[in-house]
């Protein structure tokens, strides 16, 4: 069932039973009131025959005539008056006498004073009137022939009222949802325009104000996203053909030299070295790679334990000193820690090894005598890891595009490497909600400032 459906019919039934409720309340009210009105005038009739029999001293038989002859009068009314013996003095119509008085009625009548009851469909009275001091006990019954007619024909027209209210609310209310949903349909129409060939397109935002233009505006921040995204996936495709190309153009141009006539054995030689060399350059691209996508995964992918940082960074300088010996780094702890789990964090040792090994080599690369100092310090939320080198330094305008993948500093573009290391460093230190800091001096030196939540 779509929305708009759902809506219309959710309206209409709200506000039909709502007509409903007021109905079945004006009803009632007016139900209630017509029983109380009548039995106030079944009163009044039964207190006017008392009157003309007691104070006008109008004969029973006269009285009995009267009666006979106003067939209509509040639908035949039944009066009944009884002395305060109880000794009947009169009575409307002996023979069908519709209000059997018992002795207990009187007595209840004696009792209450005045009392109101339904005999054979009919509303009854019984009551105490009192002439010269002197009780005398009255009953009186009546059916509201014209009263029921009114309540039957109002109960008729609020029915009518109702169900014709209802249809129009209905008809109302599908105009309603279609005016209020007619922001989103144009939403969608404007949305299969959008395709991966047309990420710039973007949706109307109307007024900016209320939930409809809200969903545009959340959308298009997805759509924004998306396109970065998508950039970066093709310059990111972009980036690995080109690196890919390189060193794989070069080992098929030194084989083909090589192929191309007889050589020396120090010339083969040459040519495996070159090759050798270019392709340890693919192998490290694809290991930087896999690294780079494992550290792109969903964080909820990753396994995740406590571990010890002194010991993951003893271990990344093995794997660094294991493929250079000539590197070195030596440690440092700035203060001691209080507790030990202040130099634990939970994270995943595979990815944060490749971080330290990668921030490890990238300072002992870039710097003259080879070497990185690792500072280790703690405060009440972070471990804090200094990574400091005394090399070329960083330029003021490489500096803002570092973690980015396949950028490489122009000012020294005789150093090996392809440009994804610092940007794998950032993506796995975020994976752990940790943060990368740099600052750097040309020709002074660069300290990378890693910080993440410990234990």
């Amino acid at each position: 069932m779509k929305i708009r459906t759902r809506l219309t019919l959710l309206f209409t039934a709200v506000i039909a039973m709502l007509l409903v409720a007021f109905a079945l309340v004006i009803y009632l009210a007016y139900s209630d009131n017509r029983e109380e009105e009548f039995f106030k005038r079944i009163r009044q009739q039964a207190i006017t025959r008392a009157d003309l029999l007691l104070n006008a001293r109008v004969s029973p038989k006269t009285l009995q005539i009267i009666y006979d002859n106003t067939p209509n009068a509040l639908s035949r009314e039944e009066v009944a008056i009884f002395d305060s013996t109880h000794t009947l003095l009169y009575h409307d119509a002996v023979e069908s006498d519709l209000i059997k008085e018992t002795p207990e009625m009187m007595q209840k009548i004696e009792q209450k004073k005045q009392i109101h009851f339904y005999e054979q469909g009919k509303q009854a009275i019984g009551f105490i009137y009192y002439h010269n001091r002197k009780p005398y006990l009255i009953t009186a019954a009546a059916y509201d022939a014209y009263g029921f007619a009114k309540l039957h024909r109002l109960g008729i027209i609020l029915l009518i009222t109702c169900l014709v209210s209802t249809v129009f609310i209905f008809l109302a209310a599908q105009f309603l949802a279609w005016q209020a949903l007619q922001p989103v349909s144009q939403l969608v129409q404007e949305v299969e325009h959008i395709s991966a060939t047309k990420l710039n397109l973007r949706v109307q935002e109307g007024n900016r104000k209320d939930e409809i233009a809200e969903l545009g505006i959340t959308f298009n921040r997805m759509l924004d996203r998306l396109e970065q995204s998508f950039n970066a996936q093709k310059a990111f495709v972009s980036h690995i053909s080109h690196e890919l190309r390189t060193p794989l153009a070069a080992i098929v141009a030194e084989l083909g030299l090589a192929s191309s006539r007889d050589r020396s054995l120090a010339e083969y030689q040459q040519v495996v070295q070159r090759t050798q060399d270019d392709a340890q350059k693919l192998v490290r691209l694809s290991n930087d790679l896999l690294d780079f996508a494992k550290a792109s995964y969903d964080e909820t992918e990753i396994a995740f334990k406590p571990l010890r940082l002194d010991e993951l960074l003893l271990d990344a300088q093995q794997k660094v000193l294991k493929q250079q010996p000539d590197y070195k780094a030596s440690f440092e702890f700035h203060n001691e820690p209080e507790q030990d789990e202040w130099i634990s964090v939970n994270g995943n040792w595979y990815l944060l090894e490749v971080a330290f090994a990668n921030l490890i080599e990238n300072g002992c690369k870039f710097s003259a005598d080879q070497h990185v100092t690792v500072g280790i310090s703690y405060s009440q939320q972070f471990t804090v890891l200094e990574f400091k080198d005394h090399g070329i330094g960083i330029s003021p305008e490489d500096l803002p595009y570092i973690f980015q993948p396949f950028y490489r500093g122009k000012d020294h573009p005789t150093i090996t490497g392809n440009g994804i290391g610092l940007s794998l460093v950032q993506k796995i230190i975020s994976l752990h909600h940790g943060i990368v800091l740099v600052s750097s001096q040309p020709g002074s030196g660069t300290t990378f400032i890693v910080k993440i939540p410990h234990l």
